[in-house]
């Protein structure tokens, strides 16, 4: 059993959680995942390592609370236990060697680029942080993000921070400005990698990408996991998670991301009509 040792929210439907998971803290990389089980009938679900700190032994992760098993894991506080917590799994990212890098987040994305971006600050890397979400109530790890960067650049869909763009206007903006990169890291949703990767293909700049496929047992033996990449089959839960942006077939990667998408919709109706059943119950 794995102890939750810390819970916070950080919006209305995305919450921070730190576990006692001292095994998986020695070993962890940025760029790595753990997979989790709430209990004995629970779901598999990857999660990629936001922080981790080996003296402490605690590893955290940024959950969203999109499905069933996600609104379970919210209900749940400090204090309470996990059944599993199986990590690191991946293969971390490789961010040793670059002089400047523009670490790019979308939204949740945010989560899995802050501790990439973390590693290259510490390590003397200029870094610049472009990142976005759809609304002003939506941002996520604000004062994180820029104490690990030398330029933090935020932008919103619809321009309630002040700020209105998409993250590939912010990138390209300070291209054209003349700032040359060595490597652009972009993690996000599939579509706001896609192109940023082809934005970035015009000026020949190297791209990583960090892909969420579905995923069941993360050590490569379902092939849930598999996507195309150079036009060979990958399985992004030990090639991965990340790979070559310019390589990608992204169409296919969100095609099969919504494989599921009908039953998601059944479980988490089904998940909300039982909380009413249990809230009605306990008046």
């Amino acid at each position: 059993m794995f102890q939750i040792l810390e819970k916070k929210s950080l919006n209305a439907s995305v919450d921070y959680f730190k576990i006692l998971a001292p095994a998986v803290a020695k070993k962890a990389r940025p760029g790595q995942f753990i997979i989790l089980r709430i209990d004995d009938k629970g779901e598999r679900i990857p999660l990629t390592i936001a922080e981790y700190n080996a003296d402490e032994g605690s590893v955290s992760i940024i959950v969203q609370k999109v499905g069933a098993s996600t609104t379970a894991l919210g209900q749940l506080k400090a204090g309470d236990y996990l059944k599993d917590f199986v990590g690191p799994l991946g293969t971390a990212s490789h961010l040793d060697g670059y002089n400047r890098v523009a670490v790019v987040g979308g939204g949740l994305g945010c989560a899995i680029a802050y501790p990439q971006a973390k590693y290259l600050h510490e390590r003397g890397t200029y870094v610049d942080i472009i990142a976005g979400f759809r609304s002003k109530d939506l941002i996520i790890l604000e004062k994180e993000m820029r104490s690990c960067c030398s330029n933090l650049i935020i932008l919103t869909d619809d321009g309630s921070n002040g700020n209105k763009g998409l993250v590939t206007d912010g990138l390209k903006n300070l291209i054209e400005s003349g700032t040359k990169y060595d490597l652009v890291i972009a993690i996000g949703p599939p579509i706001m990698m896609k192109f940023v990767s082809k934005l970035t293909l015009e000026y020949g700049i190297k791209t990583t990408v960090s892909l969420n496929p579905i995923m069941i047992d993360g050590t490569g033996m379902c092939g849930g996991c598999r996507v195309t990449v150079g036009g060979e089959t990958k399985f992004a839960c030990i090639h991965g998670p990340d790979f070559d942006g310019h390589k990608v077939d992204f169409d296919e990667l969100i095609r099969r991301n919504r494989t599921y998408l009908n039953e998601e919709r059944i479980k988490i109706e089904q998940h909300s009509c039982n909380l009413m059943k249990k809230q009605t119950s306990s008046e």
